[in-house]
């Protein structure tokens, strides 16, 4: 089967590891197209080739990179014309216009259609964002959501076609794996991902400001809301424990998790926005690091019992948590190994691949595979 995947995503060059097991699962001829870059509020994320054995990796400029809602591929169809593919994977919401645009491709060159949703809030988008996304589930063949909320959203909005829950990426376990502590460094918490308020890192400085005992907390990424958050440390007194450093290329990442002895994302449920995976938390417990994290959205499902959950927003709890972790080395030893063994059972990026290559098969009309 000829498989078009397309994913601005993958300019992070960890997830490429999911295209190489994708790859490697008989019957599968893939190619992968992704934008030389992406934009957001953390700045431009230039692609990453990292992993790309086994697969044609095709650069697709992008028009309105940046724009959440309205960029999307003007050489798209000479892809499709050059692949003709069986099947266009398309990693994006269904209500933007590139995935609009694409069904519309794909619908025309006699390919099948899967798209890709986390959307776990159910929102009414204006005109002309509300026809794309009409437009969408008529065309398409199949979705893939990666949250259970994600679900539950695409049919209360009207979509009647087959559905699979899987989350977008996985882990690699043995990039991300745990590693010997430095018993000189002094118990460090750490945070990755955007600096934003729905994520909740002011409530966390909060919570840490009344943390007894020696510690440090690491937060590696970047946003909007540094300025503040540095300003606020001040505050609390806690610029010597309290560090803020940029985000690290993925490849690096493993070495990150590896200098910490718990992590933590508290993130904050807003009327436009709750958690749709936390990933974050897969892969620190991949490195065995337990994780601690608010209940908002797919978080508590994420953690299940290999780690702690607490209220949205309560930096009491926050730090209750915290504090019982840092004193119990024996239960951070177990939810460790439970973290890990978590991540094996159900968030590699070689699970993630071939349940996504099942869907594939469900599609095209090929026998399913157990397993």
């Amino acid at each position: 089967m000829r498989i078009l995947h397309v994913s601005k995503a993958l300019v992070v060059g960890a997830y490429q590891a999911k295209m190489e097991a994708l790859a490697a699962l008989p019957d599968v001829e893939l190619t992968v197209a992704v934008p030389p870059s992406w934009k957001d509020e953390r700045g431009i994320q230039l692609l990453e080739v990292v992993h790309t054995e086994g697969y044609e990796l095709w650069t697709l400029p992008m028009i309105f990179n940046g724009s959440f809602h309205l960029h999307f591929y003007p050489g798209l169809h000479r892809l499709l014309d050059a692949v003709r593919p069986d099947l266009l994977h398309f990693d994006e919401e269904p209500y933007n216009l590139a995935t609009a645009y694409a069904a519309l491709l794909a619908h025309r060159a006699g390919a099948h259609f899967v798209f890709f949703t986390w959307q776990n809030l159910q929102r009414a988008y204006p005109v002309p964002f509300s026809w794309f996304e009409r437009l969408v589930y008529r065309l398409s063949d199949h979705a893939i959501v990666g949250n259970r909320d994600a679900g539950h959203v695409l049919q209360a909005k009207g979509y009647a076609g087959p559905l699979t829950v899987i989350p977008q990426f996985g882990v690699d376990p043995e990039r991300f794996r745990p590693a010997s502590r430095d018993p000189a460094r002094p118990f460090t918490i750490g945070y990755a991902g955007r600096f934003v308020e729905e994520k909740g890192l002011l409530v966390l400085l909060a919570a840490l400001a009344a943390l007894p005992g020696e510690w440090q907390f690491v937060a590696r990424g970047s946003g909007p809301l540094e300025p503040t958050l540095l300003a606020r440390a001040a505050e609390l007194d806690l610029s010597a424990r309290v560090r803020f450093r940029p985000p690290l290329p993925s490849t690096q990442m493993a070495s990150f998790y590896q200098s910490l002895d718990l992590v933590v994302l508290p993130s904050l449920t807003r009327p436009n926005w709750k958690e749709q995976f936390g990933r974050v938390l897969v892969e620190a417990m991949a490195c065995g690091v337990p994780p601690v994290g608010s209940a908002s959205g797919e978080i508590p499902n994420v953690i299940g019992d290999a780690g702690v959950v607490v209220a949205e927003g309560d930096a009491e709890a926050l730090r209750a948590a915290i504090t019982h972790l840092m004193a119990d080395p024996g239960r951070r030893m177990w939810l460790s190994a439970r973290g890990r063994q978590r991540v094996l059972a159900h968030f590699t990026q070689a699970q993630i691949a071939r349940r996504t290559w099942q869907v594939y098969r469900e599609v095209l009309g090929l026998p399913t595979v157990a397993g």
